[in-house]
């Protein structure tokens, strides 16, 4: 056991070099490598895993898309053709993916992110 008693102000060392990090990283590549974690997440969550099954998960899905498709709406704009084709088509491929893995389809246009995508087919 330690006599040390923890410091009631967390080591500043660490959040300062995550800043200068991040500092370092371009918006376009800070939103681009989030839009790929999401994809990943979506994916994963769809069931387009390996093993699908272990980690399929519709309603964490809806949620991990809806959140894509509104960054991918509000970003695309500022991001450059290639990477904004890039994140709409992974995307609308994610889309596609909730829709043939859902058992109960939703209605044109409710599906997860269509309210910023319009329908998806």
């Amino acid at each position: 056991m330690s006599d040390q008693t923890p410091s009631p102000r967390p080591d500043r060392r660490g959040a300062d070099a995550a800043a200068r990090d991040l500092a370092d990283v371009t918006a376009v590549e800070l939103v681009t490598t989030v839009g790929v974690h999401l994809l990943s997440g979506a994916a994963l969550r769809c069931g387009l895993a390996e093993d699908g099954d272990e980690h399929k998960d519709l309603d964490e899905a809806r949620t991990i898309i809806t959140a894509l498709a509104g960054l991918v709406t509000a970003a695309a704009p500022h991001l450059g053709d290639t990477h904004a084709r890039a994140l709409r088509d992974g995307l609308r491929s994610v889309q596609l993916a909730f829709r043939e893995a859902s058992v109960i389809p939703d209605a044109p246009g409710e599906g997860p992110g269509e309210k910023y995508t319009g329908v998806v087919s």
